[in-house]
């Protein structure tokens, strides 16, 4: 058997697109597809010639699809404004065209952070309103019109996964506020529309699901605290609960396990978290370790005195 097909690139031959993979999580889901040999489309809307509202210069999709490349599959980066319907047909087209098929769609589209930070914790009269509208595309819209183009194509063939990212559990945001109305309402979204997506995908043979990380260290989050991913943990002598944080490494491999399982319908419609997903498949964090946030999250409301170790 030759290398390509061995078991360490469980999806070779597989055509992925990662919609939102600039940094964070998406950038790791993709280069964690990229690892297991898969070939994967890549987008956002920060390029090395033009800048999203986020702001950032630091991270690019070009960048992205050279690290799924070095990984071991095959990055194509393709620069898209996924509030545009049409802009996502030419890209769903786009791989028809060259691939003619789809096996997973990952929807991390987001780019919201700055106006979740100038919302936290108010009333929705509060909230500057075109701000808050903004949080529904960017979270909520942005994942139904990509859906909408990209899935006649998923399920041309049978076994395709379809990820709504998210941030937290059905379990979790399903009895707890999450900040303002509008973050709370992106955020349960993706979870709803897995849940739909599942009936609707399910009778040719494909699965959707909704995944949440944990309290990411991502680049922004990183930059936030005034770490890096080498001393993180200096963050936490500030606000100990970070020690409980995951690198995106952690959700990129929560992905990949989900698409080489060949039993990944048992999660169809299902809420996961890479912790969870991690006791299933045995895969770890970057740091060989096996962070479980959302369970510490849940344990220290009734317990302050639980500690981080055993959710690590």
């Amino acid at each position: 058997m030759s290398t390509e097909t061995s078991d360490n690139k469980p999806l070779h031959g597989r055509i992925c697109l990662v919609a939102g993979a600039t940094r964070g999580a998406g950038r790791a889901i993709a280069v964690q597809l990229g690892t297991a040999g898969a070939t994967v489309y890549v987008t956002g809307r920060t390029t090395r010639e033009k800048v999203s509202e986020v702001g950032r210069t630091t991270e690019t999709i070009e960048e992205t699809a050279e690290l799924v490349t070095a990984a071991g599959g095959e990055g194509i980066a393709v620069p898209t404004d996924h509030l545009e319907p049409e802009q996502v047909r030419v890209l769903v087209d786009r791989i028809d065209r060259e691939r003619g098929r789809l096996d997973v769609l990952v929807n991390d589209i987001w780019g919201g952070e700055h106006l979740v930070v100038a919302g936290f914790d108010k009333k929705i009269w509060e909230v500057d309103l075109a701000d808050g509208l903004r949080m529904l595309e960017l979270g909520v819209k942005s994942h139904l019109i990509t859906s909408a183009a990209a899935t006649p194509l998923l399920v041309r063939n049978p076994g395709g996964l379809l990820v709504e990212v998210t941030d937290g559990t059905q379990e979790y945001n399903g009895t707890r506020y999450r900040e303002n109305v509008y973050y709370d309402l992106a955020k349960n979204a993706p979870i709803r529309m897995a849940f739909g997506l599942a009936r609707e995908l399910e009778p040719a043979g494909c699965t959707a699901v909704a995944l949440t990380p944990g309290w990411l260290r991502s680049e922004q989050m990183l930059d936030h605290f005034g770490v890096t991913e080498e001393n993180w943990r200096d963050a936490a002598e500030k606000l100990p609960d970070f020690a409980v944080a995951e690198s995106p490494v952690y959700v990129g491999r929560a992905v990949a396990a989900l698409a080489a399982d060949p039993d990944r319908a048992r999660w169809n419609g299902r809420s996961l978290s890479s912790g969870q997903l991690a006791k299933e498949y045995g895969f770890t964090d970057a740091d060989g370790s096996r962070p479980d946030a959302w369970g510490f999250i849940v344990a220290k409301e009734t317990d302050e005195n639980v500690s981080v170790d055993d959710y690590r």
